[in-house]
């Protein structure tokens, strides 16, 4: 079987409510990439990959494509896709840290060998060590305490105990989200804090204001490079630190271990190059004593699939992580025929045959902007 055509499709889809995180405005869009690689015996496989832009990515979709048509494809042709350690190897040979693009064309890669054999992705990354995974929700920046608690307490009829809140603005608006959280909810939900890097090592005093709430993690207070700060504030407070803008690839993980900066590292399948390379990480991360909360840039049910493959291999304990965060409600379109809805905060691993998701070409065709 050999690769004889990459495809990407650029897609742009409506939030369901304005996204607000600590950096910049509110987004009403989110610009996917979906790449198709089609084979000669007629297998197609894809996987998916955003344009987010935040510290840490300057994606667009243009570049994402340039990259895939002009310097992806042409190492593409020809090759099988069962070798994928190979060719992931080659197009960072070619682009260096082309994470993005490459997670699309890598997870693709995954979902073509899973359907010629007939099996789940995760069959192939060890088997099935759970069918369910518990994801956490996603709680983005609101005007006011009140629109807060109404978009956690939907969350929560659903079945959700595990909440990431969006802080980083003003450090007084976060101490009072967090404890209206908490006194709403008292003890029965578990809940995290993320300023998508937009603090500076005077987060310690809010920290500080912050530890008597029974926060599970604080994700990503300072700069990306700042991990001397990171590390300085995980000595500092009681609450567990999690790098995620920091990790990038194994050398950058490797760098958050040996300074100690975080205890909690999340991953994403775009920012981190997909499949193959997350689970890279995830060992790495496992052999140095650290938590793994599973991560996703808001994703329609293809990276959310990708994802929880990977879980569905994992052997050993994961955090309730918010990588189901576009399914979850966040986006108000899918591509799929079958989209991932999480049930009673959870979703099943999808069993058909690769990543376990269909693209709705329909949906596809209404959504695309090249055309």
């Amino acid at each position: 079987m050999k690769i004889i055509r990459v495809e990407p499709i650029p897609l742009r889809l409506p939030f369901a409510s304005p996204f607000k995180i600590s950096q910049g405005e509110a987004r009403e869009m989110l610009d996917v990439l979906v790449v198709r690689v089609h084979t000669d015996e007629g297998l197609i496989g894809v996987g998916e990959t955003q344009a987010w832009r935040r510290q840490g990515s300057a994606e667009t979709l243009v570049n994402l494509i340039r990259t895939v048509e002009d310097y992806f494809e042409p190492i593409l042709l020809g090759r099988s896709p069962f070798d994928i350690a190979g060719t992931l190897h080659a197009l960072n040979e070619t682009t260096y840290n082309t994470l993005y693009a490459q997670a699309a064309v890598g997870d693709a890669l995954y979902d073509i060998v899973g359907r010629a054999l007939g099996v789940p992705v995760h069959a192939l990354l060890g088997g099935e060590c759970r069918d369910r995974v518990r994801v956490g929700a996603l709680l983005t920046m609101k005007r006011t305490e009140e629109e807060l608690l109404e978009s956690a307490q939907g969350f929560y009829a659903r079945g959700f105990r595990h909440f990431g809140l969006k802080i980083g603005v003003a450090p007084a608006i976060d101490l009072k989200n967090v404890i209206a959280l908490r006194q709403h909810f008292g003890d029965n939900i578990v809940l995290r804090v993320d300023a998508n890097a937009a603090l500076s090592y005077d987060a310690l005093s809010l920290l500080k204001k912050l530890e008597p709430y029974d926060i599970d993690a604080a994700e990503q207070l300072v700069a990306i490079w700042d991990l001397a700060g990171l590390a300085a504030l995980s000595r500092a407070t009681a609450i567990p630190i999690m790098a995620d803008e920091s990790v990038s690839t194994e050398h950058s993980l490797l760098d958050v271990i040996r300074q100690r900066a975080a205890t909690v590292v999340q991953t994403k399948i775009a920012k981190n190059g997909g499949i193959y390379r997350v689970l890279r990480l995830w060992h790495l991360a496992a052999a140095a004593g650290m938590r793994i909360y599973p991560g996703n840039h808001p994703s329609t049910s293809v990276a959310t699939a990708a994802v929880a493959q990977i879980c569905a291999a994992w052997p050993m304990p994961l955090m309730e992580g918010v990588f189901a965060v576009g399914v979850s409600g966040a986006l108000a379109a899918d591509v799929v025929t079958n989209p991932i809805v999480p049930e009673n905060g959870e979703i099943a691993v999808p069993t058909g045959p690769g990543l376990g998701v269909e693209l709705d070409m329909d949906r596809i065709a209404s959504l695309r902007i090249d055309r």
